[in-house]
């Protein structure tokens, strides 16, 4: 499994991928039994993810191969795999587990990634809740 950093976003690790190519999925959603509450772990809910993953699209696009990329079919199979998987409480957890699942089985450099919960349970009228994170592999 390849280290994956943790840390914040830095202003130039944000410019080093500015313009890097990237694949983007938006809107991958199941339902999962995430949240603090035990209602939430027993009902479940329906969560949304948006990634981007930055990679290289030079020996993808040279030889045609969807081998030499990240196949977005399968990173979409396994943000369901892991949303309907084992319960966590956070979204923030969740999202890291998502990100690292991710960042080892396909051949990207980094990705962000948001978990929408847009069925939190809030007393108050909202229209998402959502966490983002940045993550990178190290080489």
């Amino acid at each position: 499994m390849p280290e994956i950093s943790v840390s914040n976003e830095s202003s130039s690790t944000a410019s080093r991928y500015s313009f890097a190519d990237r694949i983007t999925l938006t809107g991958v959603g199941c339902v999962g039994c995430h949240g603090v509450l035990d209602s939430e772990k027993k009902t479940g809910q329906p969560f949304f993810v948006d990634v981007t993953m930055f990679t290289s699209f030079c020996a993808s696009s040279a030889s045609d191969d969807i081998a030499q990329t990240a196949n977005y079919a399968e990173v979409a199979e396994t943000i369901r795999e892991v949303i309907t998987g084992q319960s966590v409480d956070l979204i923030e957890t969740l999202a890291e587990k998502l990100a690292s699942t991710i960042l080892s089985r396909f051949a990207i450099d980094a990705l962000e990634l948001t978990v929408h919960k847009p069925n939190a349970p809030i007393e108050v009228t909202f229209s998402d809740v959502s966490v983002t994170i940045f993550r990178e592999k190290q080489a």
